[in-house]
């Protein structure tokens, strides 16, 4: 049965010395930009898979510069693409929230393009509590952060504009901005996302054997 939910993608377009920074500073700006390219095809994959009403990808940067534009902007075709708008990446996720929210008016659950190990099968899983509980959800990631949060509606997502992000410490302050707002939020999975180079190989060996990221995390390792 289709899950009346809108998967939320928040995007960078994999452009060299644009996209995942930290992880160029270890490696170079167009070995970033590829394992950013193959990540972001790989979640796209995963939430195209997925057995939901709806899938949106807010999307910044200019995907024409970008790694791999040729198969993403084929792959962005299986959703609805808006622009981020904001100038702190909070609220660059509070108004995609918004947008989603206003477009098809359910419950959103987001996620970023880190995890390329993500399933179809655990985004319905996260999306069926989701809908089944009436809370929020809320997935942390092993460096602090979080990799997938579940509102019930745009208004809730609110709640997070003040909270600092990339940090130790984002995920717990974003669980207490939740609570402190009056939601219940239930957790999801801990997963580990690609920031640095230190992660590429672990998160690539929990990718399955078709992943694009971890072809290529294997053909040239970092």
């Amino acid at each position: 049965m289709t899950l009346d939910v809108t998967v939320l993608v928040v995007a960078k377009a994999p452009v060299p010395g644009f996209a995942k920074t930290r992880l160029a500073s270890e490696t170079d700006d167009t070995r970033a930009a590829e394992l950013a390219a193959a990540s972001l095809l790989d979640t796209l994959d995963a939430v195209a898979a997925a057995d939901v009403a709806h899938r949106v990808v807010a999307m910044t940067g200019d995907l024409d510069q970008a790694v791999g534009s040729g198969d993403i902007t084929a792959a962005l075709d299986r959703f609805t693409v808006i622009p981020q708008r904001g100038d702190s990446f909070a609220e660059r996720l509070v108004n995609a929230h918004a947008d989603a929210y206003g477009a098809f008016g359910v419950p959103i659950l987001q996620i970023g393009m880190d995890t390329p190990q993500v399933s179809a099968a655990l985004l319905e899983e996260s999306a069926a509590i989701l809908i089944q509980e009436r809370r929020c959800v809320l997935g942390l990631a092993e460096d602090g952060g979080w990799w997938v949060l579940g509102v019930p509606d745009a208004a809730t997502a609110e709640a997070i504009l003040p909270v600092p992000m990339s940090r130790a410490d984002t995920g717990r302050l974003t669980r207490d901005a939740l609570v402190a707002s009056g939601a219940e939020v239930v957790d999801l999975p801990i997963l580990r996302d690609v920031d640095f180079a230190a992660d590429v190989a672990p998160v690539a060996a929990a990718c399955s054997a078709s992943s694009r990221f971890r072809v290529v995390a294997q053909t040239r390792p970092v």
